[in-house]
C-alpha cells in the first residue's frame, strides 16, 4: 500500500513537471535558415511561424520557385531545431524511467 502512495505521488509529481515543461516549450522560439541566410524563418514551441524575412535580392520574377523552395526549407529547418529542443527537455525530464522504446512524450 505504501508503494502505491508512493507511485501515485510520482505520477502527480510528473505529471506537474510535463505541465511546467509543456508551458516552456510553448514559449520557446527557434530560427531557421536557407539560402546561406537569405530566408529566414523563426517558429514558436507550436510550430507557430513568427516571423519571415527575405532578402530583397530574391525579388525578381524569374526566381519565384527559388523562394518558395527557400521558403519551405527555412521553416523546416526551424521545425527540426523546435523538436531537437521539445526532445532533449523532454529526455532530460523523463531520465531514469522505464519508457517504452517509440513512446512519443509529451502526449
Amino acid at each position: 500500500m505504501k508503494d502505491l502512495l508512493g507511485l501515485m505521488g510520482k505520477a502527480k509529481e510528473m505529471q506537474a513537471k510535463f505541465q511546467a515543461m509543456q508551458d516552456e516549450i510553448a514559449t520557446l522560439e527557434a530560427s531557421g535558415q536557407a539560402g546561406g541566410g537569405l530566408v529566414n524563418v523563426t517558429l514558436t514551441g507550436k510550430f507557430e511561424m513568427k516571423s519571415l524575412k527575405i532578402d530583397p535580392s530574391l525579388f525578381k520574377e524569374d526566381d519565384v520557385e527559388i523562394l518558395e523552395d527557400l521558403v519551405l526549407a527555412a521553416h523546416n529547418d526551424a521545425k527540426a531545431k523546435v523538436e531537437l529542443i521539445m526532445q532533449e527537455k523532454t529526455k532530460a525530464l523523463t531520465a531514469g524511467l522505464p519508457i517504452p522504446p517509440g513512446m512519443k512524450l509529451p502526449f
